[in-house]
């Protein structure tokens, strides 16, 4: 362009054509074209488009790479791949791997623009949900947990809670209590096709009962992607990477997983203090929008729990989510037990008095799990002394009390145990021992004396002193007084 300006002010001044060729070193026609140009404006650039080797192979790739969208995405076919079939199944095919290279990458390319994603928009209050899994230290043993994220698009802030699998139980239990520290219900919440919350078959949405329960405790209404679109929930996807990135590492360590969750809930915090991307406020600002629009809490909270009616087996055991057994009572033996499903416990309740006889931990491992408390063993133990050198309680015991059972006669031992089974029912198992191993520190063995330690130890422990009560001594000197008149 300086080139076309000097020429024109040459122009301008009255040189000619010859002249100004002669002085600039180009031809007299480069001269007159720019001398008679009379727009300059920038045009449009038009794509020169090649033959190539490849052309007769186009369609062939074309075929597959179309194919494949019906494949799963790791199961796919790669530019080597292709090039690889070309040569083996196309006659005449010399192109060199590079060529195919650079087209497939083109195509996929294509591809990716049709599936461009759109920028939606989130009103306040609106949340999504979604799963992610990260290692943990639980009990000093690690341990690959899962856990539930609830973002807010609006303000970027989201809230986590770790849990052993992707249960109903587990989803309810962890919205419950985000809804309870956060003091509010989301008006909508969007899920995947999740199995523990809902599935997509088509246009109908098949959702899970105790989820349907949260739903008409709590009112909220859900939104379900389709399968394998994670890309229409994409704030809570990446917040699960966030999670992951920023809370888990390194590896948290815990042994009551509840407890962790309940300080986890405080850990936003320190996201809210961080400046948005986009909006440039804090997003515990832009939360407090989202905390405007929620919904108030119902009167009464939800409880996140599955009864079933489950048939125990021969040694009193039940099975939960077809390959985990927990114990209830040998007496259950081939009877039907009511069971509490939750997403941290399995609680075995007494029909009768609708009480939790015994909590197990519950078991998400993949392969099969066989929880026992032996606890629960006393009644039949007592009915059956004969079996305490293999019994699960005699390990539970101290081994102080442990020798002095072995060497009881039939006799001592089933009052022993019935001692120790008359307490564990007042008090608790860990109480009941406790008295039975200061009994047999003082020599003060009789029911009494143990019923008494053990209501010792419930109330104010072996350790405190007695309440000696009231002085009376003045009670005494006036009896006195009164004798001596």
């Amino acid at each position: 362009m300086p080139q076309i300006y000097s020429i024109k002010d040459m122009a301008r001044s009255g040189q000619s054509v010859a002249e100004i060729a002669r002085a600039f070193a180009v031809d007299e026609k480069t001269v007159r074209k720019y001398l008679e140009q009379e727009d300059f404006s920038p045009y449009m650039p038009e794509e020169c488009v090649r033959s190539s080797k490849l052309d007769a192979h186009k369609a062939l790739i074309d075929q597959w790479l179309e194919e494949d969208k019906e494949h799963w995405f790791k199961q796919r076919h790669t530019a080597k791949r292709i090039h690889d079939r070309l040569k083996a199944e196309s006659p005449g095919y010399d192109c060199s791997y590079n060529i195919v290279q650079r087209y497939v990458k083109d195509r996929l390319r294509a591809q990716r623009a049709l599936r461009a994603s759109q920028e939606l928009v989130w009103h306040p209050g609106e949340s999504q949900c979604d799963f992610g899994e990260a290692d943990f230290v639980e009990r000093g043993v690690i341990a690959r947990k899962k856990y539930l994220d609830l973002s807010f698009p609006n303000s970027n802030d989201s809230f986590c809670q770790v849990f052993g699998g992707e249960a109903s139980e587990c989803v309810c239990q962890g919205l419950k209590d985000i809804f309870t520290y956060i003091g509010g219900v989301p008006p909508l919440i969007v899920f995947d096709n999740a199995t523990g919350v809902g599935r997509r078959v088509g246009d109908i949405i098949h959702e899970a009962k105790l989820f349907q329960r949260m739903r008409a405790h709590y009112g909220f209404s859900v939104r379900f992607c389709n399968p394998d679109s994670g890309h229409e929930k994409g704030n809570v996807e990446n917040k699960v990477g966030y999670t992951r990135r920023n809370l888990f590492v390194p590896m948290p360590e815990y042994d009551d997983v509840e407890e962790y969750n309940r300080q986890l809930l405080t850990l936003h915090e320190v996201k809210a203090a961080e400046q948005h991307y986009k909006k440039l406020q804090p997003i515990g600002q832009l939360f407090n929008a989202d905390r405007a629009a929620l919904m108030p809490l119902p009167r009464f909270p939800f409880d996140a729990v599955r009864y079933e009616y489950l048939k125990a087996d021969g040694y009193g055991k039940v099975r939960v989510d077809a390959k985990h057994y927990y114990s209830t009572r040998p007496e259950n033996a081939g009877q039907e037990v009511l069971v509490a499903i939750r997403a941290h416990t399995i609680d075995i309740i007494d029909r009768s008095s609708k009480q939790v006889l015994v909590q197990h931990a519950r078991s998400y491992e993949a392969q099969r799990s066989d929880t026992c408390d032996h606890r629960t063993s006393l009644a039949t133990l007592v009915r059956n002394v004969g079996a305490w050198q293999n019994s699960g309680i005699r390990e539970l015991v101290p081994l102080q009390i442990k020798k002095v059972m072995d060497e009881q006669p039939r006799d001592e031992l089933r009052a022993t145990l019935q001692t120790m089974q008359r307490l564990t029912t007042t008090y608790d198992f860990e109480t009941a021992v406790k008295a039975l191993e200061e009994g047999l520190r003082i020599n003060r063995t009789a029911f009494c004396d143990m019923a008494a330690l053990a209501a010792r130890i419930n109330g104010y422990g072996l350790a405190m002193e007695p309440d000696r009560g009231q002085d009376l001594h003045i009670y005494d000197e006036l009896l006195q007084s009164v004798g001596s008149v």
